[in-house]
């Protein structure tokens, strides 16, 4: 597990930079603002979380079931959360809204949560 929180930080980190320039570069003139405001923090989020998981994975062993689940809280947690944002914005602005993908937005920010109550608890162990 912890060879796996420590490659999916790496991707979500590299795809992070990647979905963020081509936010600020490729989309601007086929997003309103709200749009690409939105778009951006999925980015941010993402960008956070991947440095969260990197950091675990070197802190921790993940030996035990409270830092497993930690680590797949915050895995799906950013997958739920900013793909979800990035899916809204992106089929919202070809006339397409994936409204489904409305309730999975904070589904993934409970995920995060959840993923940062845990990492505390396990902090504090």
């Amino acid at each position: 597990m912890k060879e796996l929180v420590l490659v999916i930080g790496g991707v979500y980190g590299a795809l992070a930079v990647v979905f963020g320039a081509f936010g600020a570069h490729g989309l601007k003139k086929y997003l309103d603002d709200d749009q690409l405001k939105s778009f951006e923090t999925g980015v941010k989020y993402q960008m956070y979380h991947a440095l969260l998981l990197i950091m675990t994975g070197i802190i921790f062993p993940f030996v035990g079931y409270s830092q497993n689940l930690m680590g797949w809280f915050l895995i799906l947690g950013v997958f739920f959360f900013s793909f979800s944002i990035y899916g809204l914005v992106l089929s919202s602005a070809n006339g397409l809204k994936m409204s489904f993908l409305g309730p999975v937005t904070p589904l993934g920010g409970l995920l995060l949560v959840m993923g940062w109550i845990l990492f505390t608890v396990n902090a504090a162990a």
